[in-house]
């Protein structure tokens, strides 16, 4: 709760000073949201020569990739200190200000900083949910709202505690660049339906990268796919799972801090 609090101070103090030019903060969003709906084109250029993937419809692929979008766009509304966080936190030593202050670490280096673009991943991935549902006669009743909030939730809890996780790793091995960029890559292919990849990367989207929980099994609940509701269901858990993890590979990786020396 002190977290969600530090959290809430943030974004309000943050707001009250991108609201002071409004025509600029409704540019950046509107930018944003113009640059994740280009990446729809792809999608739609997929389909020119073929009319499925792996048995996966046009509009079925149009709404897992919209879906991603949602736990993406809020994922990345804090997580740009995560990406920086080798160079930033620990070469440059800015985590002893961190240490200094009696809120949990990784909730400041989180939410210190905070991005307004994503909104339009966010804005596009809900316009992309309800088009490709409307067309595909998808459930969006009141249960069907909590369940899209509950997994976009939860599928942006798996993005933080696996990137979080990964710059625990900068606490022992000292690089300004970092191991993250090749992985943050990845998560487009968390954008696609699971079965058209080979069965190597579906374990691997599964087991260790999880972004198949950022939106394809949680799609399954609209799109009546039962042989994948047992993940479905288990993305709440799975992001559960995560966090704890996060929170002792954090806890030991604050213990090997050793400051910069200057």
């Amino acid at each position: 709760m002190q977290g969600i609090r530090v959290f809430a101070g943030y974004v309000a103090q943050f707001l009250k000073v991108r609201l002071a030019y409004r025509g600029d903060f409704l540019a950046e969003v509107f930018a944003g949201a113009v640059g994740t709906a280009a990446a729809l084109v792809f999608v739609l250029l997929l389909f020119e020569k073929t009319t499925d993937l792996a048995g996966w419809t046009r509009e079925e692929v149009l709404f897992v990739f919209g879906f991603s979008l949602v736990p993406f766009g809020l994922y990345s509304l804090v997580s740009s200190n995560l990406y920086d966080f080798a160079d930033r936190y620990v070469i440059e030593g800015r985590f002893d200000r961190i240490l200094l202050r009696p809120v949990n670490s990784f909730f400041q280096v989180l939410f210190e900083s905070v991005r307004i673009p994503p909104l339009g991943d966010v804005l596009v991935g809900l316009a992309t949910v309800v088009y490709a549902g409307s067309r595909l006669d998808a459930r969006l009743g009141a249960i069907d709202l909590a369940w899209l909030a509950i997994a976009s939730l939860s599928g942006a809890v798996v993005l933080i505690c696996v990137f979080g996780i990964l710059a625990c790793l900068s606490f022992r091995y000292e690089d300004r660049i970092g191991i993250l960029p090749p992985f943050f890559n990845m998560i487009q292919f968390g954008r696609y339906p699971l079965p058209v990849f080979n069965r190597p990367l579906r374990f691997f989207l599964r087991f260790v990268l999880p972004f198949a929980f950022l939106a394809f099994y949680p799609s399954a609940h609209f799109l009546r796919k039962r042989e994948f509701l047992l993940g479905c269901y288990a993305t709440p858990l799975v992001a559960a799972a995560l966090a704890g993890l996060l929170a002792l590979v954090w806890t030991r990786g604050v213990r090997r801090y050793e400051s910069t020396g200057s």
